[in-house]
C-alpha cells in the first residue's frame, strides 16, 4: 500500500471517527475532570496527563515540517498558528490548573495522544506533500484571511474563558464556582465554543479535507461534553442563570 492510499483511508476513517464520537458521546461522558469517575484504570496528575496527551499534537507537525522539502512562507505560517494552540496546550495550560490532586484517566490520556498523532499527521503531512502547494499568494485569499479571523476569534474567546476559569480557584482551594464574565454571561462554556470555532477558522484558511476533518471531530467531542456540563452547573447551583445556553449563544 502506498502512503498516499494509507493517508486517503485515515482521512476517511477520521471522518468516520467523528460520527462515532457523536453519537458515543451523546449518551456517555469523558470520565474525566468534573464528570471523573472510579473504575477506569490506572490514573495520571492532570498536569503530567495534560502533557502527555497535547505534547505530539505540537510535535509532529514540527517534525513533517522539518523533514519537508516544502518550507516557503504559507507552510512556516500555518505551522506557527497551529503551535500557537497546541503550545499553549502542551507548555502553559497543564501548570495552570489548581487542582494538582486531580487525575486524568490514563486510558484518556492515550487515546487523546494517537488521536493527536493521527491529526497532526494528517493536518501536516497534506500540507507538506499532499497538497497541490498554495504558494505565497494564499496568504492573500479571502478563505485564508477570513479563517484567520476565525482563527483569532476562537482562540480569544478560549483564552478568556480560561482565564477566567483557573482564576475562580484560590490555591489548594478545590470545589466547583459559577464563572462570570466574558461569554460566560451567555454559556456554560465559551472554552468549547472558542475551540469550535477556532478549529472552523482552521479549516477555512487551509482549505482542506483534513481541517475539516478535524473541526468536525472537535464539534462531535466537545459539544456533547458542554451539554454535560450546562446540566452540571444546573443540577450543583440551584441559582445558575437560567437565560445561559450551553455552548453557543442563544442557540444551543
Amino acid at each position: 500500500m502506498s502512503e498516499h492510499a494509507l493517508f486517503d483511508g485515515l482521512l476517511y476513517a477520521s471522518f468516520v471517527l467523528s460520527l462515532i464520537t457523536a453519537a458515543y458521546l451523546s449518551f456517555a461522558t469523558a470520565p474525566y475532570g468534573r464528570h471523573a469517575r472510579a473504575g477506569h484504570g490506572a490514573v495520571v496528575s492532570n498536569t503530567l496527563g495534560w502533557v502527555l496527551m497535547e505534547a505530539p499534537a505540537a510535535l509532529v507537525p514540527i517534525l513533517l515540517v522539518v523533514l519537508s522539502d516544502r518550507r516557503d512562507l504559507t507552510t512556516w505560517v500555518f505551522l506557527a498558528l497551529w503551535e500557537s494552540h497546541y503550545l499553549y496546550r502542551t507548555l502553559w495550560y497543564p501548570w495552570r490548573i489548581r487542582q494538582r490532586g486531580a487525575a486524568l484517566p490514563l486510558l484518556i490520556v492515550l487515546s487523546g495522544a494517537v488521536f493527536n498523532v493521527l491529526n497532526g499527521y494528517l493536518s501536516f503531512r497534506y500540507l507538506t506533500v499532499f497538497a497541490p502547494g498554495y504558494g505565497d499568494a494564499w496568504l492573500g485569499d479571502p478563505r485564508f484571511v477570513g479563517g484567520c479571523a476565525l482563527f483569532a476569534l476562537g482562540i480569544a474567546i478560549n483564552r478568556q474563558a480560561d482565564r477566567i476559569l483557573l482564576s475562580l480557584r484560590a490555591p489548594g482551594e478545590t470545589g466547583y464556582k459559577i464563572p462570570h464574565g466574558g461569554l460566560y454571561r451567555y454559556v456554560s462554556c465559551p472554552n468549547y465554543f472558542g475551540e469550535v470555532v477556532e478549529w472552523c477558522g482552521w479549516a477555512l484558511l487551509t482549505y482542506s479535507l483534513p481541517g475539516l476533518s478535524f473541526a468536525l471531530f472537535t464539534a462531535a467531542n466537545l459539544l456533547p461534553r458542554a451539554l454535560a456540563h450546562h446540566r452540571d452547573y444546573r443540577r450543583r447551583f440551584a441559582e445558575y442563570p437560567a437565560q445561559r445556553r450551553a455552548v453557543v449563544p442563544f442557540v444551543l
